[in-house]
């Protein structure tokens, strides 16, 4: 049996010191690791308005009990406060830098940045050693330039996105081929002057039961209908999918579906590849396919909200958009709404871009200059559309979330989806809930199905984001990896997983209302109350009062309060009444159902 994980790496910036810490084994039990057990640390140590760019803000990079041991690529955790929203933040990335992380540092659960360093920084993590190393002469080099600088290492980085503070910068690994997105963890990082975590050592190797697990469900997933969808598309297809159901979202939010998805969808991927991502593997990753800079591996968001969003309809020119996001290290679906957003304001008379839909020399353009705050419309853009509408005006042309602009996926014709986008903890995200794959198909569902479809999903995904593990590989879990905890020593039935789940997700709600957000963060953006061309005339729209019935359904559903507040009776249901502290307001009662 391998070794427990039972403790993180503290890293000191400010002090340049590292020590061993041991995670208290309630904690482990209560909240296992990744996402459960970065929460734990955020809601303790940090205080209520803390700068998210301040060097109090603590940044993790988390494992979980079965990193390095489950099928497919094994993912991290990047936890902190975000700089684009004011919430909490988790990201998530796989690829070689979480694998020999975890092989390189047997029994570490993350590890746990604070402070600032009063230099640009490596840390350098070794079977014998983590160190704080001058940067030398990596600022300003990308994703790509900076992995390359370590052929012998794994390497998570920022790219001058982040260097310039970039609300949704990312952190990249893998030279850009993998990323923990959306909310601007790679803007923390940089802002403690951490260029880079660079890890030396190889991953974990599973022996004996875990050995023989990996190979069953190595094998159950292959044979997967998940498995066998990404195996033959990757998420590319999600492109496909989308604009075949009427979900797909064009032209900055102006139009259902794309004429030119054929020309950006799943056939223009595997025509323009090169290569697959590791083939051989428990299942292949992502096309590998030709830019300006050698290749890039074009994620489903990027012909979602670089191609359809922006009117674009040519792959090269879209894998191109991509590849300029990748390396620079910025969020592929804020970059692309960043962006819309531009041409549509412009449109409007807001603000001056010069750039029209279908203008790829000009969005290219316009990202570089995010990129580096060039000028006043990119310094507002990089703060993200809701930022940038409050500057100038513009509100709501493009859909946000708790400031966090909402993925191409437009939830008018599956309204399950409206409220998943309202109530993500993390701002306007399609990775907490999905519920529109099923619904989509089915027709209407009552709110009562949407609310049991949205909480349920959000409860699943809080178990396998601390184990942690890819949500498409937990899809093949019928025990929410209860046979696999048991595997490393720990015993869960599942009925206590869900009842973790659903512990982590409360947690995070009590962090983010201690930062002050209400029921009225848990919004329904404006564009979605409106009818859409091509969804089917007035039908096609989110109803207000019937979203507003939906969520006090799911602060019901959940324990919440009518502002949605934990109850007190919510948290001694989920062992949480101890964890609670005085700055962080609880409702007295729960709302009814009723």
């Amino acid at each position: 049996m391998p070794e427990p994980r039972q403790s993180v790496l503290r890293v000191d910036l400010t002090g340049r010191t590292v020590e061993r810490a041991p995670v208290p084994e309630s904690w482990r039990r209560l909240f296992l690791g990744g996402k459960g057990l970065g929460a734990r640390y955020l809601y303790e140590e940090l205080e209520a308005g803390a700068d998210p760019l301040g060097p109090a803000n603590l940044l993790g990079f988390m494992l979980g009990p079965l990193s390095g041991y489950l099928p497919g690529e094994t993912r991290y955790a990047a936890v902190t406060k975000s700089p684009l929203t004011g919430g909490f933040l988790d990201s998530y990335a796989g690829g070689e830098f979480p694998a020999r992380l975890a092989g390189t540092r047997p029994g570490c659960l993350g590890l746990l940045v604070t402070g600032r360093a009063d230099e640009p920084v490596t840390l350098r993590v070794t079977p014998d050693e983590c160190a704080v190393v001058a940067a030398d002469d990596l600022v300003g080099a990308d994703a790509e330039a900076v992995a390359a600088a370590f052929p012998d290492a794994a390497v998570a980085c920022v790219g001058p996105a982040g260097e310039a503070g970039v609300a949704y910068a990312t952190i990249a690994s893998d030279g850009g081929d993998h990323h923990a997105g959306r909310g601007g963890a790679g803007a923390v990082m940089f802002a403690k002057n951490l260029k880079a975590v660079v890890v030396r050592g190889d991953p974990p190797e599973p022996t004996g039961d875990l050995a023989r697990l990996h190979d069953r469900y190595a094998a159950t997933y292959r044979d997967h209908d998940t498995g066998r969808w990404l195996a033959a598309g990757g998420t590319i297809e999600s492109l496909d999918f989308a604009e075949e159901t009427g979900l797909l979202a064009a032209r900055g939010w102006q139009e259902s579906g794309f004429d030119g998805s054929e020309a950006i969808g799943i056939e223009a991927a595997e025509a323009a590849a090169i290569s697959r991502e590791h083939p051989d593997g428990d299942h292949p990753g992502g096309f590998r396919v030709p830019d300006d800079d050698g290749g890039t591996v074009p994620r489903g968001a990027v012909p979602m909200t670089l191609g359809a969003g922006l009117g674009i309809d040519d792959f090269e020119a879209v894998a191109r958009l991509g590849g300029i996001c990748d390396r620079l290290g910025m969020d592929v679906i804020s970059a692309g709404n960043a962006v819309a957003w531009a041409i549509r304001a412009d449109e409007a008379g807001h603000v001056e871009a010069d750039l029209s839909f279908g203008d790829v020399d000009g969005a290219v353009a316009l990202l570089e200059r995010i990129a580096s705050r060039a000028d006043p419309l990119a310094d507002a853009l990089a703060d993200g559309v809701a930022a940038a509408a409050e500057t100038h005006g513009g509100g709501g042309l493009v859909p946000t979330v708790k400031s966090m602009a909402v993925p191409s996926y437009d939830p008018r014709r599956a309204g399950s989806m409206a409220l998943a986008y309202a109530t993500s903890d993390r701002g306007g995200c399609h990775r907490r809930a999905r519920p529109f794959e099923e619904e989509v198909f089915e027709g209407e569902w009552s709110l009562e199905r949407q609310v049991a479809a949205v909480t349920t999903a959000q409860d699943v995904r809080s178990v396998l984001w601390s184990l942690p593990a890819d949500d498409f590989l937990g899809e093949t879990f019928e025990d929410l990896g209860a046979e696999w905890l048991s595997a490393v020593g720990l015993e869960f039935a599942p009925a206590e997983l869900y009842r973790l789940g659903e512990r982590v997700w409360t947690l995070v709600r009590l962090f983010n209302v201690r930062e002050g957000v209400t029921r009225a963060d848990d919004s329904l953006p404006a564009p979605f109350r409106e009818p859409i061309p091509g969804t089917g005339g007035a039908e096609a729209r989110i109803d207000p009062d019937d979203f507003q019935c939906g969520l006090d359904r799911y602060y019901a559903a959940r324990g919440w309060g009518v502002d949605g507040r934990p109850s007190a009776a919510a948290l001694d249901r989920l062992d949480l009444a101890d964890v609670v502290d005085e700055a962080t307001p609880v409702a007295e009662t729960p709302l009814s159902e009723a």
